[in-house]
C-alpha cells in the first residue's frame, strides 16, 4: 500500500479494522508524524523553519502567510490541508486520518482538538475506526479548547466559543457555543468585540490599594 491509496481509502470513509493492512500502514505514518512533531516541538524555530517542518508533516507546501506556535500534535499529518493566512496557536491536536481542511484566514486558539476518527460502539469491535472529514471554512475563529468531532463542517466567518464541543455543522457567520455547541446568534461582519476599560488605567487605579 502507498500513501495515495491510503488517503483515497480514508477519504472514502472506509473502516479501519485492527491488524488489517490499512491499520498497519496507518501506524507507519504515525511513527513518521511523531518523529517530525518531536522535531518541531523540542526546540525554538523561526516561523520559516516551522513552515518547513509543518510542510513535511502534511506532505505539501504551505503559504508563507501560515503561522503556527508550537507545540503541535498529530498522529497522521498527511490528510491536512490549510489555506492562506491560517494561524494555529499552541497545543493544538489534529487527528486527521479522515481529512482536515482549513480555509483561508482561519484562526485556531490554544488547545483546539480536531478529531476525524470514531471507534465502533460494539465493545467486541472497538478497535475498528471510521474516518469522517472535518471542513472548516474561510475566516473562522475556533477559540481556546474547542473540540470538533468527525464529519463536522463549519461555515465561513463563524466563531466557536471557548471550551465548546462541536458535534453538528455550523452555518456561515454564526456564533456557537456550549457542550454540545448550539447556535447563539448570527454574526454581523461589521461588529467588533465589546470594548473593555483601558488596562493601563485600571492598573493605575489599583496601585493605591496595592501599596
Amino acid at each position: 500500500m502507498d500513501l495515495k491509496e491510503y488517503l483515497d481509502r480514508m477519504n472514502r470513509g472506509e473502516p479501519i479494522t485492527g491488524d488489517s493492512n490499512l491499520h498497519h500502514f496507518m501506524r507507519e505514518i504515525s511513527e513518521e508524524s511523531m518523529r517530525l512533531t518531536f522535531q518541531l516541538n523540542s526546540q525554538y524555530h523561526s516561523q520559516e523553519e516551522v513552515r518547513d517542518i509543518f510542510s513535511r508533516i502534511i506532505g505539501k507546501p504551505v503559504h508563507r502567510s501560515f503561522r503556527l506556535f508550537p507545540p503541535f500534535y498529530t498522529n497522521c499529518g498527511k490528510n491536512i490541508t490549510v489555506g492562506k493566512g491560517v494561524f494555529i496557536n499552541t497545543g493544538c491536536h489534529f487527528l486527521d486520518q479522515g481529512g482536515i481542511t482549513i480555509g483561508n484566514g482561519t484562526f485556531l486558539g490554544n488547545n483546539v482538538v480536531l478529531t476525524t476518527l470514531n471507534h465502533d460502539f460494539d465493545p467486541e469491535n472497538r478497535r475498528t475506526t471510521y474516518p469522517a472529514p472535518i471542513v472548516i471554512g474561510n475566516n473562522v475563529w475556533l477559540a481556546s479548547s474547542v473540540t470538533v468531532v468527525p464529519g463536522v463542517h463549519i461555515g465561513d466567518g463563524s466563531i466557536v466559543a471557548a471550551g465548546s464541543v462541536v458535534t453538528r455543522d455550523v452555518p456561515p457567520n454564526t456564533l456557537v457555543g456550549g457542550v454540545p455547541a448550539r447556535v447563539i446568534r448570527a454574526i454581523s461582519p461589521t461588529e467588533t468585540p465589546r470594548k473593555r476599560p483601558d488596562l493601563a488605567q485600571l492598573r493605575a487605579e489599583m496601585e493605591p490599594d496595592l501599596l
